[in-house]
């Protein structure tokens, strides 16, 4: 008798923010294989966003960077849903317009401060990728990765250089 692995059903997405025009090659390399991305904002050149965009089906916002025609067309806060699990998308969690869990929302991705986290209030998970652009500060340059399995959720994210 051979035994037979399970086939995931888990949704994987990566997790991006403040690129600041800057597509390095580890991020892509970490993005390869995920089933989604998201961009949290402060992409700053629409070339950033189709450099992801070959890789996986892509939803941005705009970050207080993003100006021009080009950054326009891009929404402040975004709403999707992978399997069971309703996820917010904004830039700056200050201007977050909402209660999360009162409107069904499981998840709420942010980014804008460049200092990677993942916290759960009130049965929300709120995450932050971190910055994959040009280093700031001495906060790490960092991506993340949220995983959707029916209504479960987890989230990571993990240092790009080594």
């Amino acid at each position: 008798m051979t035994a037979r692995r399970a086939r995931s059903t888990a949704t994987r997405i990566g997790l991006i923010s403040d690129t600041h025009n800057l597509v390095r090659p580890e991020a892509l390399r970490y993005l390869d294989g995920c089933d989604a991305i998201i961009h949290a904002g402060d992409i700053c050149n629409p070339d950033v966003l189709d450099a992801l965009a070959r890789i996986a089906p892509l939803t941005a916002v705009r970050g207080n960077n993003d100006t021009g025609d080009w950054a326009a067309s891009l929404p402040t806060h975004a709403r999707l849903t992978v399997q069971q699990v309703t996820i917010l998308v904004v830039h700056d969690i200050a201007d977050l317009d909402c209660a999360p869990g009162e409107e069904g929302i499981r998840v709420v991705v942010s980014g804008h401060s460049h200092k990677p986290s993942i916290a759960e209030r009130d049965g929300v998970l709120y995450v932050n990728p971190g910055s994959a652009g040009p280093r700031r500060f001495k906060l790490p340059v960092c991506a993340g990765r949220l995983m959707v399995d029916g209504g479960q959720i987890s989230a990571t994210f993990d240092s790009l250089l080594t």
